[in-house]
């Protein structure tokens, strides 16, 4: 009898949405009055997953929102240019795949063995900035991305600090709330061990949930590597069949051009540039550009 009184009161999908849509009004009310770049960013959707992050408590949710707000304001990541932060990706130690997961969903590509700078903001603002460009080309109606991480030729001078470490994964954690969907460690040296030992603990529970270690030998993993990405499409460094290559010029003119995507999804009067020269100090040269429609 216990148990089919569980079973009644259970919330149907339908009720259980609607009880989600009325608590991401009520978040909206509680914020107050929201305009320009806040009012632009406090989407119906963005609202959801700070809510989904603090398990749908509203004053929990409030105040990690109005937290991301003031950091927003101020760190201002959506002003960040390619051509000022071009010299931390010189290397390719982190990138946006030219392939997408199964479900459609944005990847990022990072290689701690290409660290190139010694400047633990300079590799902050360079990951918060391709976190930022992922989302700009996220599909419609895909909130999340795929982070896949190759440790070949890793050591532990070449890797970020465990502090840095710590910045980022605060950021990740209370300014970009799910977004991140799964993150894979493909095949980490014992030696990375020392460091995720530091490192796991600021981790909350969702987030680390999200952490898959996967191994080439492994069987699960090459299996749990295949539901999530066509092997066709994967690179070789992470059990696919295909060639990991980055053109730092290239990625650079692709970046400049979702540059003008960002400046008209804002809204900032900025005139189209391109990168000239993809390298160090990367030169920016009037000119125009391709203006492809944004996801939402």
């Amino acid at each position: 009898m216990y148990l089919l009184r569980r079973q009644a009161q259970k919330p149907s999908p339908e009720d259980d949405s609607a009880q989600k849509d009325a608590k991401v009004k009520e978040l909206r009310a509680a914020l107050g009055p929201l305009s320009g770049r806040n009012l632009k960013y406090c989407t119906d959707g963005c609202l959801r997953r700070y809510l989904e992050a603090r398990s749908w408590n509203l004053d929990k949710a409030k105040k990690m929102v109005e937290e991301t707000l003031r950091w927003r304001a101020t760190y201002k990541p959506e002003e960040t240019r390619w051509h000022e932060i071009a010299h931390e990706g010189e290397t390719g130690k982190v990138s946006r795949a030219n392939f997408h997961d199964r479900l459609g969903r944005t990847v990022l590509i990072m290689r701690p063995a290409m660290q190139n700078t010694n400047s633990p903001e300079g590799n902050i603002r360079h990951l918060v900035y391709l976190i930022e460009n992922g989302i700009l080309n996220l599909p419609e109606g895909q909130e999340q991305m795929s982070w896949l991480v190759d440790f070949s030729g890793f050591s532990l001078n070449t890797n970020v600090s465990v502090k840095t470490a710590r910045d980022i994964i605060y950021i990740l954690q209370n300014h970009y709330p799910e977004r991140l969907a799964v993150a894979f460690l493909y095949n980490p040296p014992r030696i990375f061990q020392a460091f995720w030992k530091a490192v796991k603990y600021f981790l909350d529970p969702k987030t680390f949930q999200k952490v898959k270690f996967v191994y080439p030998k492994g069987k699960e993993s090459v299996e749990l590597m295949k539901t999530f990405f066509d092997v066709e499409n994967l690179p070789s460094e992470f059990g696919g069949q295909a060639t990991l290559k980055y053109d730092h010029e290239e990625f650079s003119r692709m970046m400049a051009e979702d540059d003008v995507k960002t400046a008209k999804f804002w809204g900032f009067d900025e005139k189209p540039c391109h990168i000239k020269n993809g390298l160090s100090g990367a030169e920016v040269v009037p000119g125009p550009l391709p203006i492809a429609p944004i996801a939402s």
